[in-house]
């Protein structure tokens, strides 16, 4: 049977984490390990985790790099150097998800592809109720903000995993690229060779990721109507131009765009050695036998 990998990023929310790993913890289909790609967060992360691992459903790993700014993608690709999926789901530590969030993920993976998801955008009021413990629900009358960015309409919060089919298949892959709902097969990802680590800061690491996979011959499937998952409301650390094509970040994509690049140079083959085996399973640790770990903060 596949083997999966949800890997999930954090950086100093651990509430939200919370609430995330709730709802993994109602998956249908569990993956086989959850591995957290923490971008340099403080103790508190490291003791939810802690707390969580005690009785955790499936193997929990904590993978965790020095703050030192933004580094999305260097977190990331540890973690995708961790893990051990045959294929990878990638969410973030905001995204809270619907119970066949995984199996619908799954379900829907095809060789020669990977899979692009979207997200409903909550409303602080509904954020904080799922923040308290309020379960998840997902209907077209939900209290979302569907006017936001990047969020689904409301037909996109019915969950149909017949739909879901007739829409993967369509060629219309969507323009939308979005790392917060993603998954690929890991061999595709190591061919590619993971997020390119010269892109610093916040913004493009995802989109530059999906054109290399697109540049190899990689299809970009849409996912509606399946893999729901609420992204809680927070504060934007995206600058004020996005697509400001003097960003370095972004004159890194033109140059991927131009060479048609399918592997970078910078990528997750840098943790190899380090992971040739897996970290450990919090489940089996206790709070003691952890290294301890320091993070200046942003």
């Amino acid at each position: 049977m596949m083997r999966s990998t949800l890997l999930v990023t954090t950086y100093n929310w651990p509430q939200a984490l919370q609430a995330v790993l709730a709802s993994v913890r109602r998956q249908t289909a569990l993956p086989a390990e959850v591995v957290i790609a923490d971008d340099g967060s403080r103790e508190d992360t490291r003791a939810v985790l802690l707390h969580e691992a005690q009785d955790f459903p499936v193997a929990l790993r904590h993978v965790w790099q020095e703050d030192r700014g933004f580094r999305a993608a260097s977190s990331r690709n540890r973690a995708l150097a961790a893990s051990r999926g045959d294929y990878v789901v990638m969410i973030d530590g905001d995204m809270v998800l619907h119970p066949q969030f995984m199996a619908d993920h799954l379900a829907l993976a095809e060789t020669g592809g990977f899979l692009q998801g979207g997200r409903v955008q909550a409303t602080e009021a509904w954020t904080q109720r799922l923040l308290d413990g309020a379960t998840p629900r997902f209907h077209p009358f939900v209290d979302a903000d569907f006017n936001a960015q990047h969020g689904d309409e409301r037909r996109h919060v019915i969950h149909n995993l017949a739909l879901a089919r007739k829409k993967a298949a369509s060629r219309n892959a969507g323009v939308t690229v979005m790392s917060c709902n993603f998954s690929a097969w890991r061999e595709d990802i190591v061919a590619a060779n993971g997020f390119d680590e010269r892109m610093e800061g916040y913004g493009s690491e995802d989109l530059e990721l999906d054109l290399r996979l697109r540049n190899a011959g990689l299809r970009r499937r849409r996912l509606k109507f399946a893999g729901l998952a609420i992204h809680l409301a927070h504060g934007s650390r995206a600058p004020a131009d996005p697509e400001d094509g003097t960003a370095p970040n972004n004159c890194i994509l033109r140059k991927t765009a131009e060479t048609g690049a399918t592997r970078c140079e910078l990528g997750m083959d840098r943790y190899a050695a380090e992971y040739t085996t897996p970290p450990p399973d919090l489940r089996t640790l206790s709070p003691a036998a952890i290294p301890a770990q320091t993070a200046t903060g942003r």
